[in-house]
């Protein structure tokens, strides 16, 4: 499980530090894709697979699922994490999210985050009492 948030930032070649708490669950290598909002996701080469999976069974004659297949999936990258528990973000990725410098890894129970750090910062959570109210309604309350 992943959570907590880290402050990092990329080197010159594109490399992140990927925090320690997070090193030993990924062990030697994770998968990082295009997520939402702007950011990166990145998953255990474990729970890539059960995501994979889930996937097969998609109904390609649904555009709207073509769509989110293409955007998931064309971007993902396996990206080993070498000795110093550093990785290499792909460049298209890097774009994708805006990744110049200052970054922030999150953890977010399955997966990390990688924000641009001025985009985490502009974040807002002004609406939360309203999303709680309906993530009770799908059965998820705290």
């Amino acid at each position: 499980m992943f959570m907590g948030e880290y402050n990092h930032s990329i080197d010159a070649k594109g490399r992140m530090i990927v925090p320690s708490k997070f090193r030993e669950e990924f062990g030697d290598e994770c998968v990082i894709t295009k997520g939402f909002d702007g950011c990166l996701y990145g998953y255990t080469t474990t729970e890539w697979k059960n995501i994979e999976e889930k996937f097969k069974t998609v109904n390609l004659t649904s555009k709207d699922a073509r769509k989110f297949l293409r955007f998931f999936f064309s971007g993902a990258a396996s990206c080993e994490i070498d000795k110093q528990g550093r990785v290499l973000i792909p460049p298209v990725l890097r774009e994708y999210a805006g990744l110049d410098k200052d970054i922030v890894t999150a953890g977010t129970l399955s997966r990390i985050e990688i924000w641009d750090k001025q985009r985490w910062q502009d974040n807002t959570y002004d609406d939360m009492d309203e999303i709680a109210e309906h993530m009770a309604e799908l059965g998820l309350s705290i």
